[in-house]
This record gives C-alpha cells, sequence and structure tokens, in this order.
C-alpha cells in the first residue's frame, strides 16, 4: 500500500490515476553545468510525500540537497557542490570543497584535522578522501515491489592506493513512495592484503530553517563531553541554538547517547516554532553498535549558519589520535563492516510525539 495526500492506494488503485507513476515519485538522472559543479553526474529523488533529495553519483552518492514541500532541511555552503576535479586532499583543502549538503561521508581511513600518521610516514588531508571519490558500477531505479513502490541507488566507492590500504564502499541507498524518510547502507570491505584503519563518519549538516533559534536537540543523552573551552564555557546552551551570530566560533561536543531496547540511537534537531507552531525537524537513527561515537557541531555564524550531526565509528579526532586512545578501528584482510542510518524528516506537531516516544524507550 501507498499512503499519499492523506490516504491509501494500492499499487492497481493508484496506477489507474496516472499515466506514469513518475508523476508522483522517481528517480532522475541529471547532470550538473555551472561553474566548479560542471561535469557531476547526480540522481534527483521524490517520493511523492513532498520529500525530494539528490545523490551525487560523483561524489560517493552523498546526498547534496534535501527538502520537505520546499522548505530545505539541509545547509548549504557558498562553494555549494563541487567537482571531484577540484578536490585538493592536502592540509585542509578539504574546506575549499565542502560545500554542504545533506550527508558528508568522511573517512575511510583518517577524520579529522590534517596531520602527519608517524607511524606510516603518511601526509593526512582533512577528513579523508572519500567523499571525493567518483561511484561506479552505479545502478539506480524506481519500481514496483509487489505493492511497495521503491526508489534505490547502489554504487561502488573505492579509496586505494599502491603499497597502502584497499577499501571499497558499496553504499545502498534507498526510500518508498509516501515516505519522509531514507536509509542507507554501506558495507565497507578490506580488498587488500593487509589489516587497514577504519574510520567512518556521517556529516548530516541540517540548516535554516531547520536551524533557527529555539531549535533544540532531541535525544537520550548518557554523557557529554566539550571539545575544548570554548564549547566548555557553552555547556549550558549546548543543545539550543541562538539566532546567527557576528563573529561566533564553532562550538563541539562529543554526546553519548543511550540507545532504545533495540540498540537503536535516536536523535534529532528540531525548530517547533516553524510554521506557526507547527514544527519542523530532521532525525537520524542508526544502530550503536555500529556507530558508537556521535559528535555535535554548533556554528551558528553568520552566513555559516549549520548543526552538524555526526554519527562515526570514531571521533573526528585524526588517525594518531584515535591509535593512542585505542579507539581506532582496524580491518582485517577480507573483512567487511557494515553500517546503516536511517534519516528522515519530522514534519508535524503527531510526527514529533511519535519521535519522543521512541526516546522514552530508551530513557
Amino acid at each position: 500500500m501507498a499512503t499519499l495526500f492523506g490516504r491509501s492506494y494500492t499499487r492497481k488503485e493508484l496506477l489507474r490515476h496516472v499515466g506514469d507513476i513518475a508523476q508522483i515519485a522517481s528517480v532522475r538522472p541529471v547532470e550538473l553545468v555551472n561553474g566548479s559543479e560542471r561535469g557531476l553526474r547526480a540522481l534527483e529523488f521524490k517520493t511523492g510525500s513532498g520529500f525530494a533529495f539528490t545523490l551525487l553519483q560523483d561524489r560517493a552518492l552523498d546526498i547534496y540537497d534535501a527538502s520537505f514541500n520546499g522548505v530545505p532541511l539541509h545547509w548549504q555552503g557558498p562553494a555549494g557542490p563541487v567537482a571531484p576535479a577540484f578536490f585538493d586532499p592536502h592540509d585542509i583543502g578539504w574546506l575549499y570543497a565542502m560545500g554542504g549538503g545533506l550527508v558528508t561521508t568522511c573517512g575511510l581511513t583518517h577524520v579529522g584535522p590534517p596531520e602527519i600518521d608517524e607511524e606510516v610516514n603518511e601526509e593526512l588531508g582533512m577528513n579523508g578522501r572519500i567523499g571525493s571519490i567518483p561511484a561506479k558500477n552505479v545502478g539506480f531505479g524506481a519500481d514496483w515491489q509487489e505493492e511497495e513502490f521503491m526508489l534505490w541507488a547502489v554504487g561502488d566507492v573505492r579509496e586505494v592506493s599502491l603499497f597502502g590500504p584497499n577499501l571499497l564502499l558499496r553504499r545502498s541507498i534507498h526510500t518508498r513512495i509516501g515516505q519522509s524518510r531514507l536509509w542507507i547502507k554501506d558495507e565497507v570491505v578490506n580488498d587488500g592484503y593487509e589489516a587497514a584503519p577504519l574510520m567512518l563518519l556521517y556529516q548530516c549538516n541540517a540548516g535554516f530553517p531547520v536551524v533557527a533559534e529555539g531549535s533544540e536537540l532531541r535525544a537520550v543523552i548518557e554523557n557529554v563531553e566539550p571539545r575544548d573551552e570554548a564549547a566548555a564555557a557553552a555547556m549550558e546552551s549546548f543543545d539550543h541554538c541562538d539566532g546567527p551570530t557576528p563573529q561566533a566560533g564553532e562550538l563541539v561536543y562529543h554526546i553519548d547517547h543511550d540507545a532504545d531496547a533495540k540498540g537503536t540511537v535516536n536523535v534529532a534537531l528540531i525548530n517547533p516554532e516553524f510554521c506557526a507552531g507547527r514544527g519542523i525537524g530532521l532525525y537520524l537513527s542508526y544502530p550503536k553498535a555500529e556507530l558508537p561515537h556521535y559528535t555535535h557541531w554548533k556554528m551558528t555564524g553568520e552566513g555559516t549558519y549549520v548543526v552538524g550531526m555526526l554519527p562515526g565509528n570514531c571521533l573526528p579526532e585524526g588517525r594518531s589520535n584515535a591509535r593512542q586512545g585505542s579507539r581506532l578501528r582496524q580491518l582485517e584482510p577480507g573483512e567487511t563492516a557494515t553500517f546503516h542510518l536511517e534519516i528522515g524528516v519530522l514534519s508535524s506537531p503527531q510526527e514529533r510525539s511519535e519521535f519522543e516516544k521512541r526516546l522514552q524507550t530508551a530513557e
């Protein structure tokens, strides 16, 4: 059954109303052509619920723009989407190609500031390379599976160097007609013959109007650790947002969430006052066993007005610090690590109430 426009339809009923189901829900391949985005291949999804998003095929199938009924959910940086040809992997070059978007993948062997890994004498640029590598063997579609109309894309992204790690990211993203959420499944395979470091972090960038004065973080929190003195000084309001603030600096918090009975972490950023109290929010759900770390990035400056919700198998601290703290995951030859992430919209008081009930199961 497809739930659309306030009622449910069988497959037969729905198809009687349209000449092509793409009138309601579709996946459409496009190519971006303007400025530094030129040549970027993308896949545009619409589900019929008002939820729409774009995958960047040439940037690891990351999710760029996302909206609900025309309301943006993501933060878009001034660089916009940048083709991989313009990516500089050295030092802080990652920042010059960081155009925001709903999901930017960081990793796969390093997440954090640039550094030299002295143990292997390797220069590591900021947040790794995976998010700038084009996907291969890409497939996509929108088709019926019995009474469910599915929208999906798959692809392979390989991070490899001669005499270095050979990691394959097999990415699958899907949603359904009438849904206001999507699911990511990532499998990382060590195709090399030596153990390789595995650092993977999903930088989910929420923007205005999800981020606004009075927006709040909703989750069941066990512990919060500020990254530095600036974050410590603002601890009282770590879970709330101010309006755009001149000369504001970034505030970073490492949060330990309680999982529910199924081992799932649920976390949301909600603007309760949007649209005369109707509210708008963005939530994440994921298995804590797969993504045990969460980093909360608040950057409420003018223009750079964004809150990053960052689940990962690591902290954005760099490979050396992770190794020294015994937090560095090693992937053995032939081993596969699997990660799941659900991202969705909270667009009404009822949906927010249902999300709150999910939080209660973890308390």
